[in-house]
């Protein structure tokens, strides 16, 4: 394989006594759908806001085209090329799709002495990005509220891949999301792997990775159990490995095989 597009080695967070990752390492090559999985509290969020800039990690290193770099703010993991969007999306429903695409980056026109948000290049560009995303918009203008649950990931994943994005980590993007809005998504983050973009997907949801997945690696109280490619574990055994299979089966055995 290439060289990985961002590499986190023996990284851990510490919040005074608490140590909420203990040595999680993980790397994202171009193309590839690096699944990230766990169950509530395993550390997910606690990683991916220490790989997004958002924590500076207590120890370990984080390497981006082989060079080790350091993020002291959201900013810097931003222009580095790494985008989050999370599970809030970070949108204004009432707003159109086009102000919700640009917001802070409005590309502006010269009327005058003043500039002026250059709505023809800003309408065109959206309705064309969101079209090879394969969403088809009525009009620019649309709010974004009136879109679907699916609908809104995708703008938010157009928005990171036209800004530049080279690492791209998706917070649960199926986690509220029905049936078909679910296959929506998960074949936008295929286009997004095809561009040659790494995708670190964040989910509790073995079945939705299995779908994208090309490496998925496990956390269960801020370490990590293991990682595996596609076609080296089943779900059923990621599942466990998720729930902590050991203690489930302890606890069982505790309780007369009752669980």
């Amino acid at each position: 394989m290439t060289e990985p597009l961002i590499e986190l080695r023996d990284i851990e967070k510490h919040f005074g006594a608490v140590i909420a990752l203990a040595g999680v390492s993980l790397s994202v090559y171009p193309g590839e759908c690096h699944c990230l999985l766990g169950d509530n509290g395993a550390g997910k969020s606690t990683f991916i806001k220490t790989m997004a800039g958002v924590h500076k990690p207590t120890k370990g290193q984080i390497f981006m085209g082989g060079q080790e770099v350091f993020f002291n703010s959201a900013r810097d993991a931003i222009e580095a090329g790494i985008a989050t969007v999370y599970q809030d999306l970070a949108m204004i429903p009432l707003m159109s799709v086009t102000r919700n695409f640009w917001m802070g980056r409005e590309p502006k026109r010269r009327v005058g002495l003043i500039n002026v948000m250059d709505f023809d290049k800003a309408n065109g560009v959206t309705m064309e990005e969101m079209k090879k995303m394969g969403i088809n918009l009525r009009e620019p203008d649309q709010a974004v509220g009136t879109l679907s649950g699916g609908e809104r990931q995708t703008v938010a994943i157009a928005r990171a891949v036209y800004f530049g994005a080279k690492v791209l980590i998706l917070d649960e993007p199926t986690s509220a999301l029905g049936v078909r809005q679910t296959s929506n998504v998960l074949a936008t983050i295929d286009k997004v792997r095809k561009k040659g973009i790494g995708v670190v997907f964040i989910s509790h949801n073995v079945r939705h990775a299995m779908a994208v997945g090309d490496r998925f690696t496990v956390l269960n109280r801020g370490q990590t159990l293991g990682t595996a490619k596609r076609g080296e574990i089943e779900p059923e055994a990621l599942q466990e490995m998720m729930a902590g299979g050991q203690e489930l089966a302890e606890l069982e055995g505790s309780l007369g095989g009752t669980v």
